[in-house]
């Protein structure tokens, strides 16, 4: 799981962000919000333009140079922080597996091109390089893997080559880690399919519905959340089969669905096809739903307990201890992320009402 990511110089963050998921307190309620002592479902609020979607960017970086799965393009144009002369980003984290512990740093140019990496796992230093200076300290990853050859120069990134040119188990700390990243996904409701990581292709995404009893899954999903029409698959002139909605005349589901159902339909593709996802970040994930429907989505997303998930929102009908805990929630300023738990010197019991506390100015620095 991860522990602690913090990032710098990236987008609209010119000061260091940090979020750190072993910050927890000991309340006794909500605890399916965390798993193994880490927080695994937060919401982050913040206000509009604030950079929640740019740290979800931030935390997803790390899928582009160590794995081959999908990044939707544009989304990470712009890539340093203009309000400095920074001519790097910097990211840290921090991941705990069972009791090992990898620490992995690393700085990327404007071309989103690797000029330093860092590992240390447990305490020691596996790897540390200046891709610029072609220079670093690389004795204990060769320990590691005596039989690789070393000539590197050429390598965009070190971690990467060996743990793909490397005979290690599946056990191994390293490989947990490149499996979890594998396995992150970030997607948003806003857009038509824009996602990261996971998969290398969504070229399912309109063909999943039709598998053995989905079609059925999903019309029982959207009964559920108020939508009480009924689906129906139909192969149209050009043999394509599609959605459509079992009318009287049958209409075609992606024409005429409002927009919170096609979001719906996002969400639900990822909750089918995403089963083994080890990080899911969805930004903005009820902007299009009735405060009801959101607190069923978040019922959903908690009774995840392998998956440590992130959700963004302004909607303070969520707000509650009735959902989440007090070090679950967080709020992102210019300048930080900080928890509810944190951002007062209330102490935060069961009892307090937070939507109240919020709307007051409670958690205002």
């Amino acid at each position: 799981m991860l522990q602690y990511f913090c990032v710098k110089g990236f987008k609209n963050f010119s000061e260091k962000i940090e979020l750190d998921f072993s910050n927890v307190r000991d309340y006794k309620f909500n605890t399916q919000c965390l798993t193994n002592g880490l927080v695994s479902k937060a919401i982050v609020y913040g206000k509009n333009s604030v950079g929640k979607t740019n740290f979800g960017l931030a935390l997803f970086d790390v899928v582009s140079h160590l794995t081959n799965k999908n990044v939707t393009p544009n989304l990470y144009d712009y890539y340093l922080c203009s309000k400095v002369s920074n001519r790097y980003a910097e990211f840290e984290y921090i991941f705990q597996f069972d009791s090992n512990i990898i620490e992995y740093s690393y700085k990327k140019d404007k071309k989103q091109s690797l000029i330093y990496e860092k590992v240390i796992l447990n305490g020691e230093l596996l790897f540390e390089y200046d891709y610029i200076n072609k220079q670093g300290d690389t004795i204990g990853i060769e320990k590691l893997a005596t039989t690789l050859n070393w000539a590197f120069q050429d390598t965009d990134c070190i971690l990467k080559y060996v743990v793909n040119n490397t005979v290690l188990s599946d056990a191994h700390p390293l490989r947990k880690m490149i499996r979890f990243i594998s396995n992150m996904l970030w997607f948003r409701n806003l857009d038509e399919n824009r996602y990261i990581g996971f998969k290398s292709d969504s070229k399912d995404y309109l063909d999943f519905i039709f598998e053995e009893d989905t079609l059925k899954e999903f019309e029982e999903f959207l009964h559920v959340t108020g939508i009480k029409e009924d689906l129906i698959s139909i192969e149209d002139a050009d043999g394509v089969k599609r959605l459509y909605f079992n009318t009287d005349t049958p209409l075609p589901f992606f024409k005429v669905a409002s927009s919170g159902t096609r979001a719906l339909y996002t969400f639900f593709y990822w909750y089918k096809t995403a089963k083994d996802v080890s990080f899911m970040y969805v930004d903005e994930f009820d902007a299009y739903y009735h405060y009801e429907l959101s607190e069923y989505i978040v019922t959903i997303l908690e009774k995840m307990t392998n998956t440590q998930v992130i959700i963004t929102s302004h909607n303070t009908n969520l707000l509650t201890n009735k959902i989440m805990r007090p070090d679950c929630y967080f709020i992102l300023t210019n300048n930080k992320l900080t928890s509810f738990a944190d951002a007062t010197s209330r102490e935060l019991r069961e009892g307090h009402n937070l939507e109240k506390l919020y709307m007051s100015g409670e958690f205002d620095e």
